[in-house]
């Protein structure tokens, strides 16, 4: 999500939870099998099917179709972003895999009212050195975040461990979107940005429902949106990498509710 002002942090009830553990379960379902049909030769319209009729089989509703963006309503269900697309790639049956890509794809469902949203990326056939590096290093930092998301920190915890593990491996974080508070709409309060200090920002407690997703690029953090109006790139043709999983703070530590 962009950065914007904070309003209203709302607290999830267990029966709440509930619901979007079970939303969550499917998204994590979905990016589990996907791991098993990317490869060379799909396209991502094929991506974008199959995770669709997925969703619709289980009696859900694809949360991302339809989502106003800037100018228009996002025209998929899935996000599927290739190499210097940072997040918001719209499929496209012209749009075919070659082994050597890495392809994200960020997705969320509707269960009687509340979300669930995971992102994760793929390679495609053989990657480079670098690219293998990119996905392992991002997913580490997401890793490392979701152990800062304990009662009793702050979000500033939760970006700083995200922070100093891209950094650490020479790679940058995206500063233009962050992480989110999710419930009852896609996006809400807080924001959990990816880059920042320890013990700093707002004060993690049980009920808090958040996404984390660090968006990780080889080079500049700096991004651009593309004149589809939704696709965000990097300026400096770097590649990108994209993970994020919804997490539960509870009494006793977190939940992640999107695992498979």
């Amino acid at each position: 999500m962009f950065l914007k002002k904070q309003r209203i942090i709302e607290l999830k009830i267990a029966k709440e939870i509930e619901k979007m553990r079970i939303a969550g379960r499917v998204v994590g379902e979905i990016l589990q099998k996907l791991s098993e049909i990317i490869k060379p030769g799909i396209t991502t319209k094929d991506i974008d099917i199959f995770s669709e009729n997925y969703i619709r089989s289980l009696k859900m509703i694809p949360a991302f179709l339809g989502v106003q963006g800037i100018r228009s309503p996002f025209p998929a269900s899935a996000c599927v972003s290739i190499n210097d697309e940072v997040v918001h790639g719209i499929p496209s049956v012209s749009r075919v895999l070659k082994s050597g890509d890495i392809v994200s794809v960020d997705m969320g469902v509707l269960y009687e009212g509340y979300y669930g949203d995971a992102a994760r990326t793929y390679a495609v056939g053989s990657i480079s050195n670098v690219a293998a590096e990119l996905l392992e290093i991002t997913e580490l930092s997401l890793r490392k975040g979701i152990e800062r998301a304990l009662p009793g920190n702050r979000v500033g915890d939760i970006s700083s461990a995200v922070q100093k593990t891209v950094e650490k491996a020479g790679f940058s974080i995206v500063r233009d979107f962050v992480g989110h508070g999710i419930g009852r709409a896609l996006h809400e309060d807080p924001q959990i940005p990816n880059y920042g200090k320890a013990d700093t920002g707002i004060k993690l407690i049980a009920g808090m429902v958040i996404a984390i997703e660090p968006m990780v690029n080889v080079g500049s953090y700096e991004v651009c949106i593309s004149d589809d109006d939704w696709t965000v790139v990097t300026k400096d043709g770097s590649l990108s990498a994209h993970f994020e999983h919804t997490v539960a703070v509870t009494q006793d530590g977190c939940e992640i509710l999107t695992k498979a």
